[in-house]
């Protein structure tokens, strides 16, 4: 299993910039570069999991365990 390395206010953010665009999906759908918004995925899943694979490649740790 993953260790949780995203903590805190840095796990709120990612689960309301997420949330954000694919919510902006939904509301400009005929967009040109609307599929963009379905980036929010990432952010979103990182936030719920606590765990970012591009943090532990560069050693950063937010989690105050």
């Amino acid at each position: 299993m993953f260790k949780r390395n995203v903590g805190g206010i840095d796990r709120i953010v990612r689960i309301v910039v997420g949330l954000g665009l694919i919510l902006g999906y939904f509301l400009n759908p005929e967009g040109a570069y609307s599929w963009l918004y379905w980036l929010g995925v990432i952010p979103l899943a990182t936030g719920l999991l606590g765990t970012c694979g591009l943090y532990t490649l560069l050693g950063i740790n937010t989690c105050k365990r």
